[in-house]
């Protein structure tokens, strides 16, 4: 938790494979793999995200208006076991990417969404700063009469600083989704749907000034921002094909 990212700026990027690769050599001379991926044979982890939305889908829709000021919130997981899950809050301002989470216990995580009051018991680091954070999802989740809504899962392969988390470097492959349609929260099927076909999504993600290398990195390969989220791209992809299908 102490490496979290609480404020950062984000450039993500629709690459190859093949690319992917080239940067990855690339990026190694500058960061090391983070402690979770560098345990894997392929330096990848699971990533599990269940977005909760209203049903008017209001974060969606403030994504896609362009609001500069905006928010999503989440819950993220890391494997199938009673493992603590994160209650994510992360929001925009601007050109600025804020993130907070909280740390749950798995058993917690039906109570909280069915509109039990957070308590401290919930919490697997009983402070204030993690109970005001878990406060702030379950207001926000009131706010909009929201519930699980999407399931989101990829591989991540991640490098960083060993000593800082001014940045972090991404790629993420294998981004699958389905809708949620009650039955098990937290669950491992998360459909068959390819977000972004074979494409891998680089992610650049700094707290203060963008690097010289990262700047030369971008040049040196061509990349071009461009939009890339996983949530978003869901729900786009998935009517698209209802209504090709229908």
């Amino acid at each position: 938790m102490e490496k979290l990212q609480k404020q950062r700026f984000e450039l993500k990027y629709r690459i190859s494979e093949a690319k992917a690769q080239q940067i990855r050599f690339f990026v190694q001379n500058y960061l090391s793999c983070d402690p979770y991926g560098i345990t894997q044979p392929d330096l990848s982890y699971s990533v599990n995200s269940l977005y909760i939305d209203s049903d008017d889908l209001k974060t969606f829709q403030d994504t896609i208006n362009g609001d500069r000021n905006r928010f999503k919130i989440r819950i993220r997981y890391y494997d199938y076991s009673e493992s603590p899950v994160f209650f994510e809050i992360k929001r925009r301002h601007d050109k600025v990417i804020r993130k907070k989470r909280a740390r749950v216990h798995r058993w917690a995580v039906e109570e909280l969404l069915t509109g039990q009051f957070p308590t401290m018991d919930h919490l697997v680091y009983k402070t204030a700063e993690q109970k005001n954070i878990l406060d702030e999802f379950s207001y926000l989740q009131n706010l909009m009469i929201a519930k699980p809504t999407m399931h989101v899962s990829y591989k991540r392969e991640a490098y960083e600083p060993l000593d800082s988390n001014s940045v972090r470097v991404t790629f993420d492959r294998e981004v699958k989704s389905k809708k949620v349609k009650g039955g098990s929260i937290l669950t491992e099927d998360s459909g068959n749907f390819k977000v972004f076909g074979d494409n891998v999504i680089l992610e650049l993600k700094f707290t203060d000034r963008f690097p010289n290398w990262l700047q030369e990195m971008t040049q040196y390969f061509h990349l071009r921002k461009e939009s890339a989220a996983k949530y978003v791209d869901s729900i786009e992809g998935l009517m698209f094909k209802r209504i090709k299908l229908a």
